[in-house]
């Protein structure tokens, strides 16, 4: 710089200040968006047996109970992303944090069944916003630490998927399902309550040109932390502080566009963030990430139903009844609860071998591992060996979706970050809706050959797109736009 100035990246003064204590904090906040959702897609296990049993419905309409929950997720999760992506990461939390808690409580009020659906619904469109959570706290995290810290925020995934089936466990054998809808909806409503405490990400902040106030986000992080800010002026794109700062306030002050011209050029700017996926140096990288989510929400998701579909109290299919139409069977509740620990070591083990192996590989070999967990359920099995089978897959399961969950914010720019990742969480929304609809259907229907065949077919598919992936992120710092893609 002019005058032997020095200046610093966001990336060297968040490795600067390291991982220390302002970090945990954010990690609290965005982890219990993450726990949030875990204990609503959960639910979904106990509260669709228990209607159904309560309000004599049919399969199909248990079904669309599941389905339409991921219906609102794809809408939720491309929605949000762009929300995210053009006017902030905070204001998405703050209505993200409304539509989820509102709807879930309603929903344990719904008096029939269509309002039931309806509000199911409005939660997925919340609970779509789980990518915002996921790409705000990992603008925060040194690149030397991101790997392993991105394992950690996904245990609260876990530990969110755990409390629920312990929840369910004890609410669903002496209450009923609409007490376990209202208490699920409790970390909707904590989220709301410490929206004030959560920061904006200086990244976005510095993407948009506002320096001065990633800078003063950088300077509380250096004074929790007990870490100083390296010398010199934060830059961002080849920018100087002071240089972003008249950008910024011409952007505010000078320019004078009424707010209806303000609100054509945000969607212009949100529209246009979505076109670049398909630009020729991500469109490759766009594709293949859809196949990969679609892929691991489908394989996901469709353990954790099978769960419930399998936990039987006769062996042969013929006879099967649901212990969950009993809801004071304790034998669904235990199968599910049980299986729910193998995302202890579905974590253990991408947090063992992600920063050593890379991303993709670490992917391609936890899909390989679930193909071969899965296949001996096309044949029948004892209910031992088949629970042993299923936590085999959910930890397989676990594994790739909690990689593929943060490298897909980490392959795309700070510009269209939570866009990005946000569309391809669609796409895996997709897989969560089909696979209740085909693979779960197929089991009901006492087709278990058939439905474990779909569930290879595409673990191989998934396989196959990963190893395709052009990029891997493995060490690599985070980029603020496309063009730093080739750097």
């Amino acid at each position: 710089m002019e005058g032997g100035n020095l200046v610093y990246s966001l990336d060297e003064a968040l490795s600067a200040m390291r991982f220390g204590k302002f970090q945990v904090l954010v990690l609290i906040y965005a982890g219990l968006g993450w726990f949030s959702e875990a204990m609503e897609i959960m639910i979904l296990s106990f509260v669709g047996p228990a209607v159904k049993s309560k309000w004599n419905l049919s399969s199909g309409e248990e079904s669309l109970l599941t389905t339409v929950v991921f219906a609102g997720m794809l809408v939720g999760a491309y929605s949000w992303g762009l929300i995210s992506d053009n006017w902030g990461r905070r204001k998405s939390f703050f209505l993200i944090s409304i539509v989820t808690s509102g709807a879930g409580l309603l929903s344990a009020f719904s008096p029939n069944y269509m309002s039931l659906v309806m509000s199911r619904c409005l939660v997925g469109v919340g609970l779509g916003g789980g990518p915002v959570f996921l790409s705000w706290f990992l603008e925060f995290v040194p690149v030397s630490y991101r790997g392993t810290w991105m394992v950690v925020f996904s245990a609260f995934w876990t530990a969110g998927t755990i409390f629920e089936a312990s929840l369910a466990w004890i609410v669903m054998t002496k209450l009923n399902w609409r007490w376990l809808l209202a208490l699920s909806s409790i970390p909707s409503f904590a989220l709301l309550l410490f929206y004030g405490l959560a920061p904006e990400s200086p990244r976005y902040l510095c993407m948009k040109g506002r320096t001065i106030d990633a800078l003063c986000i950088l300077e509380k992080i250096s004074l929790i932390n007990r870490a100083k800010l390296p010398p010199g002026m934060l830059v961002s794109d080849k920018k100087t502080t002071g240089q972003n700062e008249e950008s910024s306030v011409s952007s505010q002050d000078t320019l004078p566009l009424s707010a209806i011209r303000k609100m054509i050029t945000k969607f212009k700017s949100a529209f246009s963030s979505f076109l670049m996926l398909f630009s020729p140096k991500l469109i490759r990288t766009t594709l293949l990430l859809w196949v990969l989510f679609f892929a691991s929400a489908f394989s996901y998701y469709g353990v954790v139903l099978l769960t419930s579909k399998l936990s039987t109290k006769e062996s042969k299919c013929g006879s099967t009844v649901l212990h969950s139409g009993n809801s004071k069977d304790n034998s669904l509740y235990v199968n599910v609860f049980i299986t729910s620990l193998a995302e202890l070591p579905g974590l253990l083990l991408p947090a063992i071998i992600v920063d050593i192996i890379g991303r993709k590989l670490s992917m391609a070999i936890m899909f390989i591992l679930a193909c071969v967990f899965l296949l001996p359920l096309a044949f029948h099995q004892s209910a031992v060996i088949t629970t042993v089978l299923l936590f085999g897959v959910r930890v397989c399961a676990t594994g790739t979706i909690t990689v593929a969950s943060f490298y897909a914010p980490e392959i795309y720019p700070t510009s269209m970050r939570t866009t990005g990742a946000g569309v391809a969480s669609s796409v895996g929304r997709i897989g969560g809706m089909v696979c209740p609809l085909v693979a779960v259907a197929l089991v009901s229907a006492c087709h278990l050959t058939a439905a474990v065949i779909l569930f290879e077919v595409v673990f191989v598919l998934a396989i196959a797109s990963t190893l395709l992936l052009p990029f891997e992120t493995k060490g690599q710092q985070l980029r603020d736009n496309v063009d730093a893609l080739d750097s």
